[in-house]
This record gives structure tokens, C-alpha cells and sequence, in this order.
């Protein structure tokens, strides 16, 4: 071999190994860039889920929150309705007594209620 041939020869197999370390490190670099992606799309779909099932769930409580409170409030309108009736009932009563020809007025004039 020829002196030149000598240096030129390390030089070329110096460029072969650089090239072959280049492209596994490019093969590397587009694996890592591929997990990357997948842990990316992977939480967000996790996340995803997670602010679904949190929604679903606080509407669910709504709902039930919802049905208690329109449950208590129709109880209360349906206790002070009764309670009027029963005051306007009396009231009526009373002044039946003072009127001839009720019957809360013959009850009275027998000592008893009607």
C-alpha cells in the first residue's frame, strides 16, 4: 500500500462508523420522539375520562340535590296550604255560629260543636 492510501483508509472507516452511530442515533431519537406521543395521547385520554366521569358524577348529585330540594319545598307548600285551609275552616266556622239557619249556629244553640 501507498502512503496516502494509508492515511485515507482510517479516514474512510472513521466516516463509516460515524455514519452507522448517525443513524441509530436518528433511529433513537424518532423512537423516543414516538413514545413521546403515545404518553401524550395516552394522558389525554385518561384525562379525558377522568373529567367525564367527574362530570357525570357532580350531575348525578345535582340531580338527586335537585329532587331533594324540590321534594322538602313541595312538603312545606303543601303544610302551609293545609294549615290556611284549616284557619279559613275556622274562621268560617265562627262566623257560621252568629248566622240563623247554619249549621254551625243549630250546634251552637244545642251546647254542642258541630
Amino acid at each position: 500500500m501507498t502512503s496516502s492510501n494509508v492515511r485515507i483508509l482510517p479516514a474512510a472507516v472513521a466516516l463509516a462508523f460515524a455514519c452507522l452511530g448517525g443513524s441509530a442515533l436518528a433511529q433513537s431519537t424518532t423512537q423516543k420522539v414516538e413514545n413521546a406521543g403515545e404518553k401524550a395521547w395516552d394522558a389525554t385520554k385518561s384525562g379525558t375520562e377522568k373529567a367525564w366521569d367527574a362530570t357525570k358524577s357532580g350531575t348525578k348529585k345535582a340531580v338527586k340535590a335537585t329532587e331533594r330540594g324540590a321534594k322538602a319545598t313541595g312538603k312545606a307548600v303543601d303544610n302551609v296550604a293545609t294549615d290556611a285551609a284549616d284557619g279559613t275552616r275556622k274562621v268560617g266556622d265562627k262566623i257560621g255560629e252568629k248566622i240563623p239557619g247554619t249549621a254551625q249556629n243549630e250546634a251552637v244553640k244545642k251546647g254542642a260543636k258541630p
